[in-house]
């Protein structure tokens, strides 16, 4: 059985990389315990904001043999959005790089649901659910376990040969596999640049980001009107923020991804600071018709739109 393990673990690691994913990692299903005490602080001291959701589920994040029935190993995966992409005119407000192309809920779900076809093709009945972001689910913390990289100070995941510019997703699937057991070191040293770069101080300590101060989170999850202290901070980021991704001297490592579902919809970057600040819906559902953009509705890209415009 060992040795199958073994075969096993490879060959979802080559289909993976056939679906192309950047990389894979396999760690066995338990409770996390290092992250426990660490969300239960983050949470008590208010730093997610109005996420209230993640005040659910605390131990279904901690511990995947609550979300899927007899789990037993959880595949963590990465998928690369890194590109170039800027808006032709430099005073148009911004969206962060993994928002030009499609929605990644869908491609990565769609890329999920086939790996896990091929496992059953390959294995046999293998029980298993796909996680993108949307369930209570540690992606950075099952990442680093499975050897993917280390938890900068900015809280990314970031991994030395590409960097930061990735989506983590994971498969947690009820079979034993040979899991990687050899976590990456963290490779940050004293460098404070994310620190240093965040213009909303969001980044209140190395590894430590409270949440209701990222742009982030005030352009994408915060839905009722923009706090005032922020004004004039938000570095004319409409929606997302990639600064301290931009500035992670890791990131000089991004390679362009290859996958066509994200490439921008042709008239987005054309588009003039005055044409955002007089969007109609139809350009909004045109421009953004499979992006995750639409998280923020249109009402809430006008609400962004507005905010960055000087007093």
């Amino acid at each position: 059985m060992h040795q199958n393990k073994s075969i096993y673990a490879q060959m979802i690691k080559t289909e993976a990389k056939n679906l192309g994913f950047l990389f894979c990692g396999i760690s066995e299903a338990d409770f996390l315990e290092s992250e426990a005490p660490r969300l239960e602080l983050w949470l008590k001291k208010g730093m997610h904001g109005k996420m209230t959701y993640m005040e659910n589920y605390f131990d279904k994040r901690l511990d995947p043999r609550l979300l899927v029935d007899g789990a037993r190993s959880v595949i963590s995966l990465g998928l690369n959005y890194y590109n170039d992409n800027i808006q032709l005119d430099p005073t148009a407000p911004k969206i962060s790089k993994y928002a030009y192309g499609a929605d990644y809920h869908t491609v990565i779900k769609d890329k999920l649901k086939q790996l896990l076809q091929v496992i059953n093709d390959k294995i046999g009945e293998v029980g298993g659910r796909a996680f993108v972001d949307s369930a209570p689910v540690l992606d950075k913390a099952w990442a680093k376990k499975a050897g993917l990289g280390w938890v900068g100070k900015n809280t990314n995941l970031l991994n030395k040969k590409v960097g930061s510019f990735f989506f983590l997703a994971e498969l947690i699937v009820d079979i034993e596999l040979e899991y990687d057991v050899e976590p990456t070191a963290d490779h940050c040293g004293s460098c404070t640049r994310c620190i240093d770069a965040c213009p909303t101080e969001a980044i209140v300590g190395p590894y430590v980001v409270d949440g209701s101060r990222c742009i982030s989170y005030l352009t994408i999850e915060l839905k009722e009107e923009l706090p005032k202290e922020f004004k004039g901070k938000m570095d004319n980021w409409m929606f997302g923020c990639d600064i301290c991704q931009d500035v992670c001297p890791w990131n000089k490592f991004s390679v362009l991804h290859t996958e066509p579902a994200f490439q921008p919809h042709p008239d987005l970057q054309g588009l003039k600071k005055a044409d955002w600040e007089e969007i109609t819906t139809d350009v909004f559902q045109k421009v953004f018709k499979n992006s995750a953009v639409k998280r923020t509705k249109f009402d809430g890209l006008k609400r962004n739109i507005e905010f960055l415009k000087p007093m």
